[in-house]
C-alpha cells in the first residue's frame, strides 16, 4: 500500500470519539446510504419530539451490510471534527470508522467496553 505519510501533528487535528446510536434509518433513494443520530456527549443537546436528545447526524455507505434497527444503541467510533458534507441531500456531520472484510463489506469499528459517547479515542 502506497499511502502518503502525514505528520503527528496532522494526526492530532483528528478528534475520534465513541458515539451512541440513537435513531437509524436509510436515506430515500439509496441502497447504501443510512443516516444516523448519535450522541457524541455534547451538552445540551435539542431535545426531539420522542423526548430523547437530537444528537448529531452522521450519513454512512453501510446499508448493504447493515439494518439500520441493528444500529440503535451501539457504540461506534465516529471522527467528530469533519466539516459538514451533503450526501443524496442529507447534510452529515462527522464519518464513523468502519474496516472492510474479505467480501468487501463494510464492518463498523466498536468498544470493547461500555464508555461514555463523547469519550475520546487516543
Amino acid at each position: 500500500m502506497n499511502t502518503p505519510m502525514i505528520t503527528f501533528d496532522d494526526f492530532q487535528k483528528i478528534e475520534l470519539r465513541v458515539a451512541k446510536v440513537l435513531s437509524a434509518e436509510r436515506v430515500e433513494g439509496s441502497e447504501k446510504l443510512i443516516k444516523l443520530r448519535v450522541d457524541l456527549g455534547e451538552a445540551n443537546l435539542p431535545i426531539g419530539q420522542a423526548g430523547l436528545p437530537v444528537g448529531r447526524q452522521v450519513v454512512a455507505g453501510i446499508g448493504k451490510a447493515y439494518e439500520p434497527e441493528a444500529l440503535v444503541g451501539r457504540l461506534i467510533v465516529v471522527v467528530a471534527n469533519l466539516e459538514p458534507r451533503m450526501l443524496l441531500g442529507e447534510e452529515s456531520e462527522g464519518m464513523l470508522l468502519a474496516a472492510t472484510n474479505e467480501n468487501g463489506e463494510p464492518v463498523i469499528l466498536t468498544v470493547e467496553k461500555d464508555v461514555p459517547p463523547g469519550s475520546g479515542i487516543r
